[in-house]
């Protein structure tokens, strides 16, 4: 008889609550995103509180982590492999950032979205 798998075991999530107040670790989730998926990892990214600014066209273009990793060369691979990325919604309304002002490949998602992926997966907050 088989044992049955955990379904964490093979998914991501990875979490990200600040942003550009701290792009070390705003493009360490972009990076820990890319090793996971280059890994065979189902993954997903959701961002919260400050890391949806993030998800705004261009912000990502200059932000760069003391390893040289830069944040806008992660995005354009999980956007190639089109990773799926999530920008709480209550959390960009309240910073003035509507659908029309998001990168490619990235969509607004409500808190429920955070929960449906975190039960399934194996989750690094940042």
């Amino acid at each position: 008889m088989a044992e049955a798998t955990d379904p964490r075991e093979n998914s991501v999530l990875i979490t990200l609550a600040c942003g550009t107040n701290n792009p070390n670790r705003s493009v360490r989730a972009l990076h820990l995103a890319t090793v996971a998926h280059k890994m065979g990892k189902n993954v997903a990214v959701f961002l919260l509180d400050e890391g949806v600014y993030l998800a705004r066209k261009g912000i990502t273009d200059n932000l760069k982590a003391p390893t040289g990793d830069i944040g806008d060369d992660l995005l354009l691979y999980l956007q190639e492999f089109e990773v799926p990325i999530y920008a709480c919604e209550p959390c960009a309304k309240a910073r003035q950032i509507e659908e029309k002002d998001l990168q490619e490949g990235i969509q607004m998602a409500p808190a429920s979205k955070l929960f449906e992926l975190a039960c399934v997966s194996t989750t690094v907050s940042l």
